[in-house]
């Protein structure tokens, strides 16, 4: 991907989704936060940033935010606002966000913009923070924020912050959207939630043997909906659950056999191809820009 286009001032940072190639609970601590081991691996599929940097100091969102999210809340807002205030920046921002990622899917939408926005104005603002800095300061702001501000697939411990990266085979996915936007805290919070799954290694994962999402019983029960397209990947393949949302997919070997096998799918549902990448889209732009 090229340098981000100048239009207007304006300059464009692609924000990647992301899968959780399986998801384990593994323990509570005593501050509430849940325990978890997971591999998150970034797509070459995701929402658009558009940046421009304001000489007024103001931090403001172009366009509309999530729906019931006021701009204040806006994760990619309070991204701009937490770099600004540690970096002791005297510029400010617009920012847009052009949404492809489904809110509430557990495609890491709202963690990827927050990243994206972090190592954009970064770069704009001559900030000068290292990537260690702004991981550190993504984690503030969510949990899943440091893995994008990194940029490479990885094993993830913890409340999802201790990062090991991996370097998975290619692969192609078939995605598919229920429509079911999910509150993760209600999920965590849910009595029927396992959540002392055994620790694994990651030699567990790379024989195969981890594939389980520990949402995934409970939204089958709860939502129709994942129940139902669950059921329809399951026609063309493994299909599994991302993360703590709604979102659902099936793993391929080639692009060829991903879109063979969402050929093959209903046509009502809402379904497409996205391949995994070794390195964020977002670090190929930073490179050339």
């Amino acid at each position: 991907m090229s340098a981000p286009e100048l239009n207007g001032g304006w300059s464009h940072w692609p924000a990647p989704a992301k899968l959780n190639l399986f998801l384990h609970i593994t323990g509570r601590r005593d501050d509430g936060y849940h325990q978890l081991q997971t591999v998150f691996r970034l797509l070459d599929w995701g929402d658009t940033i558009r940046l421009r940097v304001r000489q007024d100091g103001r931090i403001r969102r172009d366009g509309a935010s999530v729906a019931g999210v006021a701009e204040a809340d806006d994760l990619a807002v309070r991204a701009a606002v937490l770099l600004k205030n540690t970096a002791k920046i005297a510029q400010g921002a617009d920012i847009g966000v052009e949404k492809s990622i489904p809110a509430g899917g557990g495609f890491g939408g709202g963690s990827s913009d927050a990243a994206t926005v972090l190592v954009a104005l970064n770069r704009l603002w001559k900030a000068g923070l290292d990537v260690d800095a702004l991981a550190a300061l993504g984690l503030q702001l969510g949990a899943d924020v440091p893995v994008f501000v990194r940029g490479h697939s990885a094993w993830a411990e913890g409340v999802g912050e201790q990062l090991t990266a991996l370097a998975l085979p290619p692969a192609w996915y078939v995605l598919a959207d229920p429509g079911v936007h999910v509150p993760t805290a209600a999920l965590f919070a849910g009595p029927d939630l396992t959540r002392d799954a055994p620790k694994a290694k990651i030699a567990d994962f790379a024989s195969g043997s981890l594939l389980g999402n520990a949402f995934e019983p409970v939204l089958r029960r709860r939502e129709p909906a994942v129940e139902a397209v669950l059921a329809a990947l399951s026609s063309i393949g493994r299909a599994r659950l991302t993360g703590s949302g709604s979102g659902c997919f099936v793993e391929f070997a080639t692009r060829t056999a991903a879109q063979q096998g969402l050929a093959r799918l209903p046509k009502e549902l809402r379904a497409w191809v996205a391949a995994g990448v070794e390195c964020s889209p977002l670090l190929d732009v930073l490179e050339r820009y």
